[in-house]
């Protein structure tokens, strides 16, 4: 009598899904809670909150390297746990800045910071910056692991025709995160201080370790998979016409051998282009509404705008579905197993979407809600795309290499966003200063549609690279 299959490999999903939530609400913190409550009490600018960003994506690139590397050597289980345990603690370590600025200018509250002017408000606002930017660094230091085990964690539970859209079931957990956040962050702050926004959102992450530590462990090792289901996690082995027993490859890829393969490159430069965009919308979305519509973040209009933004973006869970609708059409008509097409096809769909976000500036003069649709759609398609570019290292990469290629990604992807972030925070606050003109918007307005015309027209030059780096399926052994 055949048993009946578990699905056990659906509940590793939901952790990966959890923990990509948790991941994206300590990273909004920061963006809910600056334009309302930080920057008047540490006299901050949008260039001092451009450095923080850009450098908090530039140590989440470096450490997305090394990332990779670190959670193939310590192994999915513990590496993930290293991951998130930095990131928790660096999340809470935020809400020391306050305290340390105090102290070290010798002014004993948040009001008496407030109310500093001339060099004691220069020097409150260079402490403050640095404080948070080693903070910043240690959130960075621990996120950067998320997607590299994550990644590999998928690669490990689901066969190559159903990564994809397990990956965009995990990947929508920055969509859950960055959704909720608008409906708790801006209350906790507004009613108990910004700090213990810091520390609430950041102690989510020790409660999923302690799961975690009970609940995974590799398919051919779980008490809780079946035979049958771990032969549907392997059936790529037969596919490949391999022996369906576990890998034993006779050494690692290297880091530098990595780098000779064109599809390295070909997922750096897509992440590259790429990962800024999304990046940018969730650091600037809220600022942008304040300076555009005078709209904060604790009113409810700005909670109902930002958490409608990230609604939107759940419809990214199906992008991940379309790559194995390809997959499944092609096998019954007997072609060819090939899931890189069937990303690239999928890839290119969502890449012309972004285009809609030309249009957020011009309807903005209509109503709020304009834009934030839009940039809800290219949020969308956004995460659409990054479920399917990740899901191309399983399909091509041994698995020993996987979180080392995507830690490559990741930092190809962060140096992307450290170069927008700092380019975006200078250009706003240049264009208020000269009232640069643009398309018929000025000031910090036209910086805005300049950057939204970058962010429309990445993908599309990303995905073309990517095809001319990789035209055609090839896995690496």
């Amino acid at each position: 009598m055949t048993s009946k299959r578990t699905n056990f490999r659906w509940v590793i999903c939901a952790m990966l899904f959890i923990a990509t939530a948790v991941n994206y609400l300590d990273r909004q913190v920061l963006s809910l809670t600056w334009d309302e409550f930080i920057k008047p009490e540490f006299h901050w600018n949008e260039s001092h909150y451009g450095t923080i960003t850009s450098v908090f994506s530039i140590i989440y690139a470096i450490c997305m390297l090394f990332a990779g590397r670190f959670v193939d050597w310590m192994g999915t289980k513990k590496g993930y746990l290293w991951s998130i345990g930095v990131w928790s603690a660096g999340a809470c370590a935020h809400a020391l800045c306050g305290v340390i600025t105090e102290s070290i200018t010798g002014l004993g509250s948040a009001a008496e910071l407030m109310q500093a002017t001339g060099d004691v408000a220069v020097l409150i606002s260079t402490i403050s910056m640095y404080c948070f930017l080693v903070a910043r660094s240690i959130l960075a230091l621990g996120e950067a692991g998320n997607f590299p085990a994550a990644i590999k964690t998928t690669a490990e539970y689901f066969p190559k025709k159903d990564r994809a859209f397990a990956t965009s079931i995990f990947n929508a957990g920055a969509s859950i995160g960055a959704l909720f956040a608008p409906l708790t962050i801006p209350m906790i702050a507004k009613h108990f201080g910004w700090e213990m926004a810091f520390i609430i959102i950041g102690g989510l992450g020790f409660i999923w370790m302690g799961f975690w530590v009970f609940l995974y462990d590799k398919p051919e090792s779980s008490k809780y998979v079946n035979k049958e289901e771990l032969e549907y996690i392997e059936q790529d082995k037969v596919l490949d016409k391999e022996e369906a027993v576990e890998e034993q490859p006779v050494r690692k890829m290297g880091l530098m051998e990595c780098f000779r393969h064109r599809q390295t490159w070909a997922f750096a430069v897509g992440k590259f282009m790429t990962d800024g965009v999304w990046w940018f919308f969730l650091f600037w979305t809220p600022s942008y509404l304040n300076t555009q519509f005078g709209i904060k973040t604790s009113d409810p209009l700005g909670i109902a705008l930002i958490f409608t933004l990230y609604a939107i973006t759940m419809l990214s869970i199906y992008g991940g579905k379309l790559p194995t609708i390809f997959i499944n059409n092609a096998l019954k008509k007997g072609a060819a197993f090939d899931p890189y097409a069937a990303r690239m096809k999928a890839m290119l769909i969502f890449a012309f979407i972004p285009l809609v976000v030309l249009l957020a500036q011009p309807l903005g003069r209509i109503s709020p809600w304009f834009p934030v649709i839009l940039i809800g759609l290219g949020g969308a398609a956004h995460q659409s795309w990054s479920a399917n570019i990740f899901s191309t290292i399983g399909d091509m990469f041994p698995k020993s290499a996987i979180a080392t290629v995507t830690g490559i990604g990741g930092m190809a992807g962060g140096l992307g966003s450290m170069f927008l972030q700092k380019v975006a925070g200078e250009l706003f606050v240049h264009a208020e200063a000269v009232n640069m003109s643009f398309l018929g918007f000025s000031g910090k307005p036209a910086g805005y549609f300049i950057i939204f015309c970058v962010c429309a027209t990445a993908y599309l030059i990303g995905w073309c690279i990517m095809k001319c780096l990789v035209p055609k399926y090839k896995v690496i052994k």
